[in-house]
């Protein structure tokens, strides 16, 4: 799978742990920065993570800063983009079964680098379930768009 991933300086160290463990599992990843840790304006990293979902460059994206608020604030406002802020492993499987969000905001202060991993790996491995519900998640995906 091809992942955009993109971070400001307080989601640094998860985004190279991430990336790393994205590359170890043959995933192909478009690192869209930051580049080190030194304070930065996370939309200047987020948004081409996202806008790459938004045009199919990318099949999924991930983004991460502090909180993961902004960041996902900010895919949020790219057209096409469902970014999901999740802070454990329920979050993560509902916001693809029920909301087929296609980016993903982490918080670096928010959660262990563990839970961070698990979380990826359920955002990446669970299909959207669109007749779940009888079919009102696929209903309520379109009123989105």
């Amino acid at each position: 799978m091809k992942i955009a991933i993109g971070s400001d300086h307080a989601g640094y160290a998860y985004k190279e742990k991430i990336k790393a463990k994205l590359l170890a599992e043959g995933h192909d990843v478009k690192d869209c920065g930051t580049f080190s840790p030194d304070m930065v304006d996370y939309p200047v990293y987020v948004r081409p993570a996202a806008e790459a979902v938004a045009r199919g460059e990318c099949e999924r994206g991930i983004v991460l800063g502090g909180s993961g608020n902004g960041e996902a604030i900010v895919a949020n406002k790219v057209k096409g983009v469902r970014c999901a802020l999740c802070w454990n492993e329920a979050t993560a499987r509902a916001c693809r079964e029920h909301n087929d969000a296609n980016v993903l905001s982490l918080g670096e202060r928010m959660v262990t680098g563990e839970m961070a991993l698990a979380i990826v790996k359920i955002f990446l491995t669970t299909p959207f379930d669109p007749a779940a519900g009888g079919g009102r998640h696929a209903r309520r995906i379109a009123m989105i768009e």
